[in-house]
């Protein structure tokens, strides 16, 4: 478990010094996967990069209770920019078959879906945020001996408060199953369509403290 926490948090430092190379395609997909719509090919390119901020790119006014607040969230924050939040680990599951992984089902070709909440207490609860690591991202992390698989990731944090760093992206494929764009409906299992995605990085806090912003 040692390990594991010391490489993830390695990860911080590769993802602010390492400049990779071209992963537009990645094992036979393209970064617009294989959507057939124009919007959804636009929204999986943004699903699929694989450049890290830069420090100036983060917008440090962003946090999880943010975008945990209630209310029609669709312009709430912009796209361009690069978030750092910190939450609970509440889950950690391989994600469905999607078009931006042109449907692969293999898991390490699938995105890793993290759920995010403000308190342990709550671990069950509908309001989280996702973020989630991208099989482009995972192949970076394997190529400088950190794993982030599904299955190491869901080892190493689950059930403990972490900080990721990453892209905002709005993933309207989920407006009628998120609390803020579709308030009231039975099927929301999330609070928001905001996320981050891809996770850039990944540290783990030793426990809570009172200075962490959520």
């Amino acid at each position: 478990m040692r390990k594991l926490t010391i490489l993830l948090n390695l990860a911080i430092i590769f993802s602010s010094c390492w400049r990779n190379g071209d992963m537009d395609e990645y094992k036979g997909c393209g970064a617009e996967g294989d959507a057939k719509r124009a919007d959804v090919r636009k929204l999986n390119r943004q699903k699929n990069r694989y450049d890290f901020p830069d420090s100036g790119q983060i917008n440090h006014s962003i946090t999880l209770s943010s975008m945990l607040a209630p209310g029609n969230d669709v312009n709430r924050f912009s796209e361009g920019d690069a978030a750092e939040i910190t939450g609970f680990v509440s889950a950690v599951k391989v994600g469905g078959y999607e078009s931006c992984n042109c449907h692969a089902t293999e898991p390490q070709d699938r995105d890793t879906h993290i759920e995010l909440v403000t308190d342990n207490l709550d671990s069950s609860s509908k309001d989280c945020v996702i973020v989630e690591v991208t099989p482009r991202l995972r192949a970076l992390m394997a190529a400088k001996g950190i794993d982030w698989s599904t299955s190491a990731l869901r080892t190493a944090l689950l059930g403990h408060f972490i900080t990721v760093t990453g892209w905002l992206l709005f993933d309207e494929e989920h407006v009628r199953e998120a609390r803020n764009t579709a308030p009231g409906n039975r099927e929301d299992w999330r609070a928001t369509c905001w996320e981050v995605h891809p996770i850039t990085a990944i540290r783990i806090l030793p426990s809570p403290s009172h200075s962490v912003r959520l």
